[in-house]
């Protein structure tokens, strides 16, 4: 697959359990200060072990001044788009432009049935996500005329008053697998994030598959396949020229790599990154027309 051609970006998936809440505010201290570029807290409302993402978020945004900030992902069922737009634009302007958002349609059911959200089926999950995408969009929108309709089947504005506007052009990025999810991405988000883990134990699409997916999905949508990021969750740090390899070879630029400890942040920050990126910007050079 093709090199589309972003500036590579690497991040820490910190750990956000209440038992271990100082620590990862800690961690996402040193984090701002040793130059990683995003933060990712997994957001799971339904598990009492975990801290409230949003909360999160807010918090750490507070006590850091340069680090982009996201969720891998937010469950569309249990977070409200309607809200959740305006939550993220809020946050977004408190923090100077740091705030994207990761969006999923939903996957421990019976969790976000007991929290009181809809069990959902497959179908009806996509659709749900593609309307909640679109909620956002609308939100967002300050300069579209007129205040803001939608008359979906899960989710419906009816007259609402449009923004606040991120202070940045914050990106959505969807986490999916199967190809309804993918071609909703290629159509209306700004990002594909999978999980390199996910994809592994699941085997049901590899990330080249993945990408004609969305690739033909957007160009179906009048949209150029690179206004679509790639993302990718590694899970454990990998090999620099494997991951050198996944941005020449599958396009993706934004790397996030499970930390704990102070130790790993750092190696992620001075060595891993700069070394990818001597090797993705010597293979470009290497490619680019004469």
């Amino acid at each position: 697959m093709p090199d589309y051609g972003h500036d590579l970006r690497f991040g820490a998936g910190l750990p956000s359990t209440t038992a271990s809440a100082a620590a990862v505010v800690e961690l996402a201290e040193m984090a701002d200060r040793s130059g990683v570029d995003l933060l990712a807290f997994a957001d799971h409302p339904y598990h009492p072990g975990f801290l409230d993402t949003w909360t999160l978020l807010s918090y750490v945004a507070a006590r850091t001044t340069t680090v982009r900030l996201a969720a891998s992902v937010h469950p569309v069922p249990l977070r409200g788009p309607a809200v959740l737009a305006r939550a993220a634009a809020s946050l977004d302007v408190l923090s100077g432009g740091r705030i994207d958002l990761g969006l999923g349609a939903g996957h421990f059911w019976d969790g976000i049935e007991a929290m009181g959200g809809p069990r959902r089926t497959p179908g009806e999950a996509v659709t749900a996500l593609a309307e909640g995408v679109q909620v956002i969009r609308a939100l967002w929108d300050v300069r579209a005329p007129g205040l803001a309709h939608l008359h979906g089947e899960h989710y419906r504005l009816a007259g609402a008053h449009r923004g606040p506007r991120p202070a940045h052009d914050a990106g959505i990025w969807i986490g999916a697998y199967k190809p309804r999810m993918l071609r909703l991405t290629g159509r209306l988000a700004d990002g594909w994030w999978p999980s390199l883990p996910a994809l592994a134990e699941h085997g049901s699409i590899t990330l080249a598959e993945g990408n004609a997916v969305v690739d033909q999905a957007a160009a179906d949508a009048g949209r150029s396949p690179a206004d679509i990021r790639r993302l990718l969750n590694l899970g454990a740090l990998l090999p620099v020229q494997q991951i050198a390899e996944l941005a020449i070879e599958d396009g993706v630029s934004v790397f996030t790599v499970d930390v704990s400890d102070r130790y790993s942040l750092e190696h992620v920050a001075r060595e891993t990154a700069p070394a990818v990126r001597e090797l993705v910007a010597a293979e470009r050079r290497r490619n680019a027309p004469r």
